[in-house]
């Protein structure tokens, strides 16, 4: 006779952090805007116990042009969220409508007159 046996998980397991789908709906909006202007070409998304990531490229070959990342809660309820170009983090804050429009905004030409 076979007895069954239960098995205990860990017992804080800690849960991978990564984006909602309102987050993805926000980062593929500005990312299908670049693609179709033909500035970006891929992107990854990777998921981890303190960070999840979504990194657009220029090029598939290259490193990423920027980074998206999503930093697990430090003690409170809120995610936070950072923009990063390579090793220069250029913003940081609550709301991930703000590092969004951050990577929105383009230069503007200035035109010289003559």
């Amino acid at each position: 006779m076979s007895a069954v046996l239960r098995v205990k998980a860990p017992h804080k397991t800690r849960q991978r952090v990564s984006f909602s789908k309102e987050e993805l709906r926000q980062l593929f909006n500005v990312y299908s805007r670049r693609v179709a202007a033909g500035e970006w070409r891929d992107y990854a998304i990777d998921h981890g116990p303190d960070r999840a990531v979504f990194s657009i490229f220029r090029h598939t070959a290259e490193h990423p042009l920027y980074a998206v990342a999503k930093l697990a809660p430090n003690g409170g309820n809120r995610s936070r969220y950072q923009l990063s170009r390579g090793p220069e983090k250029l913003k940081q804050g609550p709301s991930l409508a703000e590092i969004v429009a951050a990577i929105d905004r383009r230069p503007r030409l200035v035109s010289a007159k003559n």
